[in-house]
């Protein structure tokens, strides 16, 4: 008979959520059909991270009961990052990402973080919010860091566990948070659902 909670669904292709969900011992597989992840016009921050997380948690769910895979639980998670209600997603080019770069030097700005689970007839969800200050940048330090890649898939094109660490003065809230899926959360939401962590 299978054991519903040995292992999980992850719907992302994010390899710092992988990482962060092998650091707390979790057994895994991704799954991640491709969902619309465009904030809807005036749509606030919270609203739109915390949408987008559920709206993947359940196509994914969808893709395990259409392909009949075993009916383990999936976890989802979606970031961004935002300055006021100005939602800033992955940048799409070098020159996007100065952009925002640009706009989060010397500011605080929120990161948040929704991660949601979808099993059976339920769909539970959290949000991490974390106040993150930047020091003001240059130019030279923003080409620089352009010029690393990393800005490339990252919402608010920068990454905390990396070269963007010199920028960042203080983060008041989740680490594994910036990087993409709260920890303390992710553990909460699976403890709701009957699963160990």
């Amino acid at each position: 008979m299978i054991n519903p909670f040995d292992h999980l669904y992850l719907a992302s292709r994010s390899p710092r959520r992988r990482d962060l969900l092998k650091q707390i011992g979790l057994h895994f597989e991704a799954v991640a059909p491709e969902t619309d992840e465009t904030p809807l016009p005036g749509e606030k921050p919270e609203d739109y991270v915390v949408r987008a997380a559920k709206d993947k948690a359940r196509a994914a769910w969808e893709h395990i009961q259409e392909h009949k895979l075993p009916p383990h639980p999936v976890l989802a998670a979606d970031t961004t990052v935002a300055l006021g209600d100005e939602i800033f997603g992955k940048p799409e080019s070098d020159e996007h990402a100065a952009q925002i770069l640009r706009r989060l030097s010397g500011t605080t700005h929120r990161v948040l973080t929704a991660v949601a689970v979808a099993y059976q007839d339920k769909l539970e969800w959290r949000l991490s919010t974390t106040q993150v200050e930047f020091a003001p940048l240059s130019d030279h330090d923003i080409q620089l860091y352009v010029l690393t890649g990393e800005p490339h898939d990252k919402a608010g094109a920068y990454g905390i566990q990396g070269h963007a660490a010199r920028f960042i003065r203080r983060i008041d809230g989740s680490y594994s948070g910036v990087m993409g899926l709260p920890l303390f959360e992710t553990a909460e939401l699976l403890n709701t659902i009957g699963m160990p962590t």
